[in-house]
């Protein structure tokens, strides 16, 4: 299934980018420090890799729309300290997200949004250094993710530029309830946050 999902968003891509000589590409990667919200251990301290490519099209004078497929690395850490009874937390999950975004120029500038999905491609739990191992009664992360991206970018010269994006899920990432969960907006559970700091050029 895994497969699947990642052929179907190379297709998608592929036939965005042939369906017309006139869009833009290029690629994208950086870093981002990540948490979960509602697991009670906050603050942006996992770190991850963002890497990826895009394609993209005007559609006015100052807007275009922009397709982008990505590796993205996001998860939670908490390292022991005496103030949290020395107890330590990691998860690690890699996801392939497909986001797609308004993006508005001015100048040098783009402020961008819009939304991504996300496809799990693997994932890594561990509780005071014991790996939760996966059973009928594991809470699985999420297979599929919904997120709301908003950011900007800026070109430091024609084709290459810097980039800070947020990345916020909608819906819960967890099979199922547990303690700590927070409201957002849509669903009751646990959410990814992601700042993403990047670097772009655009071949084309």
């Amino acid at each position: 299934m895994r497969n699947r999902y990642i052929l179907l968003l190379v297709i998608v891509m592929n036939v965005f980018v042939a369906s017309a000589q006139q869009f833009h590409g290029g690629v994208t990667g950086g870093i981002a420090g990540t948490q979960v919200a509602g697991d009670t251990y906050s603050g942006y301290n996992k770190a991850g890799i963002f890497l990826g490519g895009y394609v993209n099209i005007d559609v006015g004078e100052k807007s275009a729309l922009q397709m982008e497929l990505t590796y993205f690395q996001k998860g939670s850490r908490e390292n022991p300290t005496e103030k949290n009874g020395y107890v330590s937390y990691i998860l690690r999950v890699n996801y392939i997200e497909m986001p797609v975004l308004y993006q508005y120029k001015a100048g040098k500038f783009i402020i961008e949004g819009g939304p991504s999905a996300g496809f799990l491609l693997s994932h890594y739990e561990e509780v005071n250094q014991d790996v939760i191992s996966e059973t009928p009664d594991y809470n699985n992360p999420a297979r599929i993710t919904l997120q709301i991206n908003l950011g900007f970018r800026y070109f430091v010269s024609d084709k290459f530029g810097v980039g800070l994006r947020t990345n916020n899920s909608m819906l819960n990432i967890f099979s199922r309830n547990q303690t700590g969960d927070v409201r957002r907006i849509f669903d009751y559970g646990r959410y990814y946050d992601a700042l993403v700091l990047s670097v772009f050029y655009q071949i084309k």
